[in-house]
């Protein structure tokens, strides 16, 4: 066995994926405030999130549609991470990173209330609504800055994850 068979214990096609979804997810961290494909799938699931916490009162139900958006793709790391799947769940790692980052540019709005909203300008603005609510509307820049930075780590996370674990799987695993 040659050093580079040794050393390569993964399948092409999943580093391919790695480097793939890598590229775009940092594409994605480097460009928050565009718009991209992934972002209709989030905007559904977000706005879901409010009606499943709809019953928990106004505060929760404004709170759960950034909350069901992150929520939702981190219970399927956690169900591949506990399959032993460290590669899926890598890749949906990354989901949960750029949905940290879109909830980032919401909560950046805040103050200006900017953004165009489903519903148009008679909807509530859900960051406006939650600052206000816990008296912590100046801080907008900084909480979407720390929200964003959380974001941004777990793509790096997500990053390096996948590529070590496209080239290290378990043997029983192929």
């Amino acid at each position: 066995m040659n050093a580079m068979a040794a050393w390569w214990n993964g399948d092409w096609k999943r580093l391919l994926g790695a480097s793939v979804s890598s590229t775009y997810f940092i594409y994605y961290a480097s460009t928050p405030n565009d718009w991209h494909f992934i972002d209709y799938v989030d905007l559904i699931i977000h706005e879901a999130g409010h009606l499943v916490f709809l019953p928990f009162g106004e505060f929760i139900h404004i709170l759960g549609g950034s909350l069901f958006q992150t929520i939702f793709p981190l219970l399927y790391v956690g169900y591949f991470y506990f399959k032993k799947d460290l590669f899926s769940s890598a890749l949906l790692l990354f989901w949960v990173g750029v949905n940290l980052i879109n909830v980032s540019v919401y909560a950046a709005d805040a103050q200006l209330m900017q953004l165009p909203l489903l519903g148009g300008d008679s909807v509530i603005h859900d960051w406006n609504y939650i600052l206000g609510y816990t008296h912590t509307i100046q801080y907008a820049p900084q909480i979407a800055s720390c929200i964003y930075g959380m974001g941004v780590l777990l793509v790096g996370v997500a990053a390096i994850v996948a590529m070590y674990s496209s080239q290290h799987r378990p043997v029983a695993a192929r």
